[in-house]
This record gives structure tokens, C-alpha cells and sequence, in this order.
């Protein structure tokens, strides 16, 4: 079951470790950025062409997090990722966190990553699989 109707291009379980949690007794804010840093990096590597190189790396520019409601413990989760929009040298990445059964939604937002010439560190063009891939 899917909160909308979005495919995804990337969807990574995670099941929740005991240190992940707050004195709350629920899943730190800050872990759901790790969730989302985890997803992104296995999606570029599943790939299977360069999107990291010695010549050029994505950097991120913003992230945009609605917390909608606390996980708890013990919980499996599912990190979906999505293509919301491709530019040049950018692309914006939605995403959103959510039980393993798709019922309930604890976070949603995006992230916008850009690639960068190492030497310059100015913008370079995406690369060819992220813009293919992505829907660019």
C-alpha cells in the first residue's frame, strides 16, 4: 500500500537499531537523516555507473524534513525516494519515510543535490545515469 500515488525510483527497509532511539523512547530526529543519507547513497550506487568520480561529486545543497509523527521501537521502515525534479547540474530528490506496510507516514520532504567539478568546486552537469535514471 503507497501514502499517494508517486513510484518510486529507489525503496530502502531499514530496520530500526535500539541506539536510534531519544530519551523519548522514540526514533532521534537526527536518525532520519542518516535513513535518507543511506537511501540516497544505495540509489546512486544501484546505478551501476559513475556518479562519484576523482573529476566530479554531489553536494548537498538543501533539505527540506516534515516530521509527521514519532517512530517507535521496534519498527521496520521504508525509505522511498523520488525524482521531483532534474535540472542541469541539480537534481530535486522527494522523499519520504514510512512504515514497512505503507500505512503510516513519519516523514516526507526533499533534498536538492549538486554536482560539482572537484577542482572548481563550481556546478558541473549530472551525470549521465542520475539524469537518465532520475528522468532528465
Amino acid at each position: 500500500m503507497s501514502l499517494d500515488n508517486r513510484t518510486a525510483l529507489f525503496r530502502l527497509p531499514i530496520e530500526l537499531r535500539w541506539r536510534d532511539l531519544d530519551a523519548f523512547n522514540h526514533v532521534n530526529n537526527s536518525n532520519f537523516m542518516t535513513y535518507l543519507e543511506e537511501a540516497r547513497i544505495r540509489w546512486f550506487e544501484s546505478l551501476g555507473e559513475p556518479w562519484l568520480t576523482d573529476a566530479f561529486a554531489p553536494l548537498l545543497a538543501a533539505v527540506q524534513m516534515s516530521y509527521r509523527t514519532p517512530i517507535p521501537y521496534p519498527a521496520r521502515v521504508v525509505v522511498e525516494l523520488f525524482a521531483d525534479r532534474v535540472g542541469t547540474t541539480s537534481v530535486t530528490i522527494g522523499h519520504r519515510i514510512c512504515s514497512d506496510d505503507g500505512t503510516v507516514l513519519y516523514a516526507d520532504g526533499h533534498v536538492v543535490i549538486v554536482w560539482i567539478d572537484r577542482a572548481s568546486g563550481r556546478p558541473t552537469p549530472l551525470p549521465a545515469a542520475v539524469r537518465r535514471i532520475a528522468g532528465g
